[in-house]
């Protein structure tokens, strides 16, 4: 694996949520960033190294932060999350890139769900290679990432407005660890520079249920605590059947089922990866608005 340093960075799905933060800390280091978005890839139809090969080659590291919420009309989970990104590798590799950082999600690791199985499959295809020591990859799994123009951030901060929570049992119970998007953005710029272990878990200083996590957010914007009705499974299934109609929106039948797992990890080790302490939940909503977008 390559010691050299690392000039020239594309980023994949770099007018998304995530990427755009990527692309920012890239610059702000100095580095030289290609920035690949729906306009120049394709993830639905790129599904061959052959033609990601004169794209990736004479770049440093590639970072890979395309991401789906469902299946659409135009976009297949499959192509999008596993078909495309895998072409993308095993170009890299023949290319002779030095470093890919694949931003997957944390929870995929053993979710039945579409979301989960194609993401998944993506980060195995990576770690492959990797293992065969034919180029330096990192998968990065984020929580819950928030931030300003984040679709499940305005979602979170909306439900924070109201004095009334109903929400899925699974909400109410499971265990979530929320990670500002900054701190993503700049576990991938430590990576990218530096290397690091196969596998980073991105989250948060605290765990807590999502249901505590909207109170805090409530708390930041000045409100009393809101009272917080769980909805019983069927109704909550039926609502996340609603929700698959608008595919704009994070609200479905896949997220309902990641919900129904713990979303956490290691905050010690992720610190270490970010070279610093993680912003904590308390400052969500003051360290997003300070950030300028």
């Amino acid at each position: 694996m390559s010691a050299a340093p690392i000039r020239s960075v594309l980023v994949c799905g770099a007018s998304g949520f995530v990427g755009r933060r990527v692309v920012r800390a890239l610059r702000e280091a100095g580095l030289s960033v290609t920035a690949g978005d729906s306009r120049t890839q394709d993830f639905q139809r790129d599904l061959s190294p052959e033609v990601w090969l004169p794209r990736v080659t004479g770049f440093d590291a590639v970072v890979n932060a395309v991401g789906l919420l469902r299946d659409t009309p135009r976009r297949r989970l499959e192509a999008v999350h596993h078909e495309a990104p895998a072409a993308l590798f095993e170009a890299c590799a023949r290319a002779g890139v030095a470093r890919v950082i694949q931003v997957s999600a944390n929870g995929v690791a053993h979710s039945p769900t579409r979301y989960a199985t194609t993401k998944r499959a993506a980060d195995e295809a990576l770690l492959r290679l990797r293992a065969q020591g034919r180029l330096d990859a990192t998968v990065l799994r984020p929580s819950i990432v928030f931030g300003r123009g984040g679709a499940s951030a305005a979602l979170f901060m909306n439900l924070a407005r109201l004095p009334l929570l109903v929400l899925p049992r699974a909400g109410v119970q499971a265990r979530v660890q929320p990670v500002a998007v900054q701190d993503v953005a700049q576990a991938v710029l430590r990576l990218v520079q530096d290397g690091g272990p196969e596998l980073v878990t991105a989250v948060g200083p605290r765990a807590l249920s999502l249901s505590a996590f909207i109170g805090e957010l409530r708390r930041q914007h000045g409100h009393a605590p809101a009272r917080v009705l769980p909805l019983p499974d069927a109704p909550s299934r039926w609502s996340a059947r609603l929700g698959d109609l608008v595919s704009a929106q994070p609200w479905s039948s896949e997220a309902l089922a990641l919900l129904e797992q713990d979303n956490i990890g290691d905050a010690a080790a992720f610190e270490r990866v970010l070279g610093r302490p993680a912003v904590p939940v308390e400052r969500f909503v003051e360290a997003a608005w300070a950030s300028g977008e």
